[in-house]
């Protein structure tokens, strides 16, 4: 149908005053650069988990399930704590975890690591964090990895559901301003994120129950980052270089 501005009063990106445009160039520049931090975040926190160098699923698994073969502390020395102490220092509190956690042996060789390397954030100051100033705080890390507590998954959830719901209402206002010639693609467009953040807070749950669901995480992963760059991508492009159709010619189907 062809559309004027009667009967279509919602304006496209070249009817927009240069001052809404650079409002919205800035943040959507933000929140690319924040978006990119979050992406590096993900991979510093999960990768290595499972003894490799780069993001795997089996890397997913063990945070949402655990690792049956390991305990947490050694999970974190492989994963998201791998660079916090050097390799030697590494072995040492593996091989003394394997050993039987022999209490002397931890006042002697391990305390001080803990000392060093672990006090400033796990000093027992943080309720989230586990206390690795005390012989039974650290012990308390080397039983078997059971995955992520369900503690931490309501609070993460939540966290994430409103956090993600706020990013991606503000891109999604602003990209509502583009020029799509079918209306359907541009709606999937802008709806495809948030069934994405279903998927992926709602597998994070069932992960930790049944593996096979990691995939369904990294799919819902995927789908946020492709809808974010789409919607990102064509409104700078439609915003500043795009001329778009003339005011009230447009046709949309």
């Amino acid at each position: 149908m062809d559309t004027n501005c009667k009967n279509n009063p919602y304006p496209f990106f070249n009817e927009l005053p240069c001052s809404l445009k650079v409002l919205y160039t800035m943040v959507l520049l933000t929140m690319g650069m924040g978006y990119l931090f979050a992406m590096i975040q993900i991979y510093e926190v999960h990768s290595g988990r499972d003894g490799g160098s780069s993001l795997s699923v089996k890397d997913i698994q063990i945070a949402y399930s655990g690792n049956k073969e390991g305990s947490r502390m050694e999970g974190a020395l492989k994963g998201p704590m791998s660079s916090m102490l050097p390799a030697d220092e590494k072995e040492k509190i593996i091989s003394w975890i394997h050993g039987g956690n022999d209490q002397k042996k931890f006042e002697e060789t391990i305390k001080p690591i803990m000392e060093t390397r672990c006090k400033a954030c796990h000093d027992g100051s943080n309720p989230h964090l586990p206390n690795l100033t005390t012989y039974d705080g650290v012990k308390g890390t080397t039983a078997v990895d059971t995955g992520v507590s369900i503690s931490t998954l309501v609070r993460v959830s939540h966290i994430h559901l409103f956090g993600l719901t706020f990013i991606f209402f503000m891109v999604g206002k602003i990209f509502s301003h583009a020029y799509f010639a079918k209306r359907w693609l541009k709606c999937a467009v802008m709806a495809t994120p948030f069934v994405a953040i279903f998927l992926d807070v709602g597998s994070w749950w069932v992960t930790k129950v049944s593996e096979p669901f990691a995939y369904v995480v990294i799919i819902g992963g995927a789908l946020m980052g492709v809808s974010f760059a789409i919607q990102w991508t064509v409104s700078l492009y439609q915003m500043w270089i795009y001329k778009g159709p003339p005011a009230g010619k447009a046709t949309i189907e």
